[in-house]
């Protein structure tokens, strides 16, 4: 499969980009910095993600795309909606059907709720582009799953995920590397088009 991972440098894209090209996939990475490669996917695009010339060379040929692109802040506050809106427009130009994309999920989250009321109030901003985010995708003709991943570690992968539609009852850590071997899972079916998911760990 040829798939395109946008936000490749991050901390959970780091993840996606390794398991994919161990995998076997053909990986395009793009960037805002090719030098925090930690790996040598077969192709890099540098660039800002709201850049259509660079998001068109980033996607053109994919089966799919995996756009990890964290929330904005006081500086950029809309940065990850409207980088998403380009790789939208530039999956819709050149043809690409299928697009995973991540949010947080206490954006939707209610349980528990002390927790929830003080993440959203820290994390306003962000959170409220990520809800952006998610209106875009879902508004488009893509064939796209929004994946909302709860509590990110940077512990060893397990093997334990649970995806559901509804919201969570406890939600429970899930490690990176976990989750971006349910991204590409996803990414490869087609079972879950055109819905959002919460995912956790075990």
């Amino acid at each position: 499969m040829n798939v395109t991972v946008i936000g490749s440098t991050g901390r959970t894209g780091r993840h996606v980009l390794a398991e994919a090209l161990r995998r076997g996939h053909r990986v395009t990475a793009f960037t805002r910095d090719a030098t925090a490669l930690t790996a040598e996917p077969h192709a890099v695009v540098e660039g800002d993600g709201r850049d259509p010339d660079k998001m068109r060379a980033a996607v053109t040929g994919a089966d799919a795309v995996i756009s990890i692109i964290n929330g904005g802040g006081s500086g950029d506050p809309h940065r990850a909606a409207q980088a998403t809106r380009t790789v939208i427009q530039a999956m819709t130009e050149t043809g690409v059907r299928r697009l995973v994309a991540t949010t947080p999920y206490p954006t939707v989250a209610r349980r528990p709720y002390p927790l929830m009321w003080l993440l959203r109030r820290l994390l306003a901003t962000p959170y409220a582009d990520a809800r952006d985010l998610e209106r875009a995708v879902s508004a488009s003709d893509l064939d796209w799953t929004i994946v909302r991943l709860t509590r990110l570690t940077d512990r060893p992968a397990t093997g334990a995920v649970v995806i559901r539609r509804e919201l969570l009852a406890r939600p429970r850590a899930l490690t990176r590397a976990d989750a971006a071997g349910t991204l590409l899972d996803i990414a490869q079916g087609t079972h879950l088009s055109g819905v959002a998911v919460n995912v956790h760990g075990r």
